[in-house]
């Protein structure tokens, strides 16, 4: 049993698979106040789940003394029962700065809570985290080169003391195997080579089959996307079923929430120029599919993504293509909107004229991201209004967290001072790699669904408030009360500028889609960035 359950183990983390949530891009970041603290939390989740999670908190507000950390889940029995809390170490260069390593037992829609104590006194929030297996743990070269060394010299052996078994088992002391007796044992050396290379061969079959088997359990695999074009310019989408997620129906369950009002936020983006971008919103239809009335859709090859998100809190990006002809659709409204730019490339951070007079629509006319005198990043939209990317110079490093930060300019100079709330947040992102390896839709708070987070602070023991209960949030119309509290959120005048908490998960070329509202339009600027 014991042997059994460490080959299980083994298999475990040789398995390999891709994590599609928040597609090639799954670490957490998040900010939010604990108490009187404001935290701003970076979580490296692992690859392989049991796994160690590595966590970064920084405060910005001074006099944090102590942070502790504990994992469990949203919802379920293993929402109840937390485990005793890590301390986390501070760093000696900066006392507000914590660092320190969780670990994660299942897949499944987890929260880490982090309590913060100090001067101010303590304060907690809690941190949506999807954890689920997503690629192997590549063994070390040595280790690799060791095991196949043993497994020669273990053959060898075999084969020999059968060999030698056949050619002097039955000579008495002193007596010489003479060239019958050697060629007989050639032949049984022979025969047993062969019947261990049968018996690896038979090993190495079953270690595929149980390997898959295992993996259909144990790696996430997003659901399949099916979609198709209906007459009347419309967009069909399908969500196929995934054992993935009804294994685990305590976890990660498989009904849908609503995120910002919407079941599902559907993405466009032509390729491979990515010079067409569609933030959509389908409807869902009474056959379980979701159903769009396209707007002016211009004709290509499309990649798409839709983000959704389980009443467990656990999100998915589910990815599909489609080639798409123009279509004159309905007139975008609501909170649809539209992006056009030049075809991305490595030198589109230059001045160069980039509208396109081929636009369907007044707001489809965004030029990609150029330079002004002063060297700073914009990318002009319709009205003649800017949005700046006050970025450091300096180039961009992956795997490490950064500040975007945007802010609207006016044809007179001046800041834009009319910026209103973009589905009750202050603006949203979507950070795409040029080979659509990446994909992650980002709000001010974080990286983490904002339905997530409701979910996991209704958890809290300070929190009275009771989670709505999951059979409600049927419709695209459901609101979420506890969004209004959070960073980013608002519901009047916004300030001119809005900032979004991001890691690039590897180096390559990205385009960023910002979105923002004013005068009651959604307008999108387009950036790209060269990561290191």
């Amino acid at each position: 049993m014991k042997t059994n359950r460490i080959a299980w183990l083994v298999l475990a983390i040789l398995i390999a698979g891709p994590l599609a949530a928040h597609i090639g891009s799954p670490d957490v970041f998040f900010q939010g106040d604990a108490g009187p603290y404001h935290l701003v939390v970076s979580i490296r989740t692992p690859q392989m789940i049991p796994g160690i999670a590595e966590i970064q908190i920084r405060s910005s507000t001074p006099g944090v003394k102590q942070i502790k950390i504990v994992p469990l889940y949203i919802v379920g029995e293993g929402s109840k029962y937390p485990p005793p809390p890590d301390v986390l170490l501070p760093s000696k260069g900066d006392p507000q700065f914590f660092s320190g390593k969780l670990w994660l037992m299942a897949s499944g829609s987890w929260q880490v809570r982090v309590e913060a104590d100090g001067d101010a006194g303590s304060g907690t929030i809690a941190v949506p985290v999807p954890a689920a297996a997503r690629s192997t743990m590549p063994m070390q070269k040595g280790l690799g080169a060791l095991l196949a060394g043993l497994m020669v010299l273990l053959v060898a052996g075999i084969v020999s003391i059968l060999g030698a078994a056949r050619r002097e088992g039955q000579l008495e002391p002193g007596q010489q195997a003479g060239p019958a007796q050697k060629r007989a044992a050639r032949f049984v050396m022979a025969g047993a080579l062969l019947i261990v290379a049968a018996v690896l061969a038979g090993g190495a079959l079953w270690w595929k089959t149980a390997a898959a088997n295992l993996s259909n359990r144990m790696i996430y695999t997003a659901p399949d996307l099916f979609v198709s074009l209906v007459p009347g310019d419309q967009m069909l989408l399908r969500i196929g079923d995934s054992k993935w997620h009804t294994r685990r129906p305590d976890t990660v369950a498989t009904p849908l929430m609503p995120d910002h009002g919407h079941l599902m936020h559907l993405f466009l983006i032509r390729t491979p120029q990515m010079d067409r971008f569609y933030h959509l919103h389908p409807m869902p239809d009474n056959g379980g599919a979701f159903l769009d009335d396209l707007p002016p859709i211009a004709a290509g090859h499309y990649q798409v993504f839709a983000d959704i998100v389980r009443v467990s809190g656990f999100p998915d990006t589910l990815s599909a293509q489609i080639d798409i002809p123009e279509t004159t659709g309905k007139p975008f409204s609501g909170d649809d909107s539209t992006a056009s730019a030049p075809p991305i490339s490595a030198d589109s951070q230059s001045a160069k004229d980039a509208s396109d007079a081929s636009a369907k629509d007044p707001r489809d006319a965004n030029v990609r991201d150029t330079k002004d005198a002063q060297g700073s990043l914009f990318s002009s939209l319709p009205d003649g209004t800017r949005m700046i990317w006050e970025r450091a110079p300096g180039p961009l490093p992956a795997s490490q967290l950064l500040w975007f930060k945007f802010r609207l300019e006016g044809t007179n100079g001046k800041s834009v001072a009319n910026l209103e709330p973009y589905m009750g947040m202050a603006g949203h992102a979507e950070f795409v790699r040029s080979d659509l390896s990446v994909f992650a839709h980002v709000h001010p708070d974080g990286s983490v669904p904002m339905a997530a987070v409701q979910l996991a602070d209704a958890t809290l023991a300070k929190n009275a408030a009771t989670p709505a209960s999951p059979n409600a949030l049927t419709t695209t119309e459901t609101k979420m009360p506890a969004m209004a509290a959070m960073p980013g959120m608002a519901d009047g005048p916004l300030a001119p500028e809005v900032s979004f908490p991001y890691g690039f998960p590897k180096p390559g070329l990205y385009r960023i889609f910002v979105q923002v509202k004013y005068n009651g339009q959604v307008e999108t600027g387009v950036f790209d960035a060269q990561v290191n």
